[in-house]
């Protein structure tokens, strides 16, 4: 998994509540098997005007001009801003992965669905909650100035806007050391592995029967 410590990125808002996990991925892109390819179909059915399936070329499909990710001015956006609620609906950990193999690095709402936002510090985004007042000012500020970026520091617990001012926000000390380190579950559990190894050799040593297949 990705590190995160300092981040620099330019801003995209998502201004809708009660954004769901359907919307960010679809059911029909889940049929795959694997991790990764998720990016293209991230909020498929918003930013497309036909509907989409797996496997297809979005360079094929029509674009939907008035989607904000289809804007030139948040081309390339690696923060995005949400209002309530976000990632609500299923569980399914295709949201989080799509969100980051779009290029999202943090995600920044007045509240987050519990599951997803579990979800998303287990896949390398940082979800960041800050009272709604200061994400309203947020999407005036992006509004206003094109180009608008913010810098996010994990270690220090603040966003930076460009005016220098702080914004602090609070994150369970155990997913900060997972994500200032890059460790996932596996990650986790490697940190272990002379361990691990020493472990079964003594088993197959003192216990080979174990180790036996049946034919």
């Amino acid at each position: 998994m990705q590190k995160f410590t300092i981040h620099t990125g330019l801003v995209a808002p998502m201004d809708r509540d009660n954004v769901d996990t359907d919307a960010i991925i679809p059911k029909q892109f889940l049929k795959s098997i694997k991790r990764s390819g998720f990016g293209p179909n991230l909020f498929d059915e918003w930013r497309y005007l036909d509907k989409g399936e797996p496997g297809q070329d979005p360079a094929s499909r029509k674009a939907n001009p008035d989607f904000v990710l289809n804007q030139p001015r948040f081309a390339g956006a690696s923060i995005l801003i949400a209002r309530s609620n976000f990632g609500c609906g299923s569980s399914r950990e295709h949201a989080p992965w799509a969100l980051e193999q779009y290029g999202f690095r943090a995600l920044i709402a007045p509240s987050f669905a519990d599951i997803f936002f579990d979800n998303c510090f287990k896949n390398g985004l940082l979800p960041i909650v800050l009272p709604a007042a200061q994400v309203d000012r947020l999407f005036d500020e992006v509004a206003a100035f094109p180009g608008y970026s913010l810098t996010v520091d994990l270690e220090r617990q603040l966003v930076l806007k460009p005016d220098g001012t702080g914004l602090p926000f609070e994150v369970q000390p155990f997913r900060k050391f997972c994500l200032l380190n890059g460790f996932d579950d596996i990650g986790l559990t490697l940190r272990h592995a002379d361990k691990i190894r020493a472990y079964e050799a003594e088993r197959i040593a003192t216990k080979p029967w174990l180790n036996q297949r049946i034919g």
